[in-house]
């Protein structure tokens, strides 16, 4: 019998798209794992806590995406990845942007890649619409991850303009 994929009476829902990011979450979370070894302590422990949240996250979703297949009441399909038509060039967008961002953080840093990522991102899912707010968040997102990963965890993260520039800033702290 084949699994129904539409949105009318009767049919199942489709998982399958849904059950790709936790996934990746899981395979992320694993490979962050194996690379906290020689950090700080205090950046292990934040990791390790961040990491288990998500981990158990994924798990209860996980869980219950499979209970609900068990019943019958859902299938796993993969059509969601590519329904509606009209967000694939987001979709496709947005990986770019993501692949970008891991290309160019070597040369420009995490903060300005921070920023230029997010707001960009933000630009593209909202349609430009609110672009003052998006870029005052985009700011204030990627000023805070300075401020909590390199300044206050020491976090090694690839330094570009910004973090040359603020290198007095973190000698004053460290100190």
């Amino acid at each position: 019998m084949a699994e129904e994929t539409g949105s009318g009476a009767g049919e199942k829902k489709q998982i399958g798209g849904e059950l790709v990011i936790p996934v990746a979450a899981l395979i992320f979370t694993l490979y962050y794992f194996s690379t906290i070894y020689d950090s700080p302590w205090t950046a292990q422990v934040s990791a390790f806590f961040i990491g288990a949240i998500l981990l158990l996250l994924i798990a209860i979703f996980l869980v219950k995406s499979m209970v609900s297949w068990k019943a019958g009441e859902v299938g796993l399909s993969l059509d969601t990845l590519v329904s509606p038509h009209s967000f694939i060039t987001k979709r496709l967008a947005l990986l770019a942007l993501t692949v970008g961002f891991i290309f160019f953080v070597q040369w420009a840093g995490f903060t300005i890649t921070t920023f230029i990522f997010l707001g960009l991102a933000m630009l593209l899912l909202s349609g430009t619409r609110r672009w003052r707010l998006i870029l005052f968040l985009s700011a204030t997102l990627a000023i805070g991850g300075y401020l909590l990963f390199i300044l206050a965890f020491d976090t090694r993260f690839p330094a570009g303009p910004f973090e040359q520039l603020m290198e007095p800033l973190k000698a004053m702290v460290s100190g």
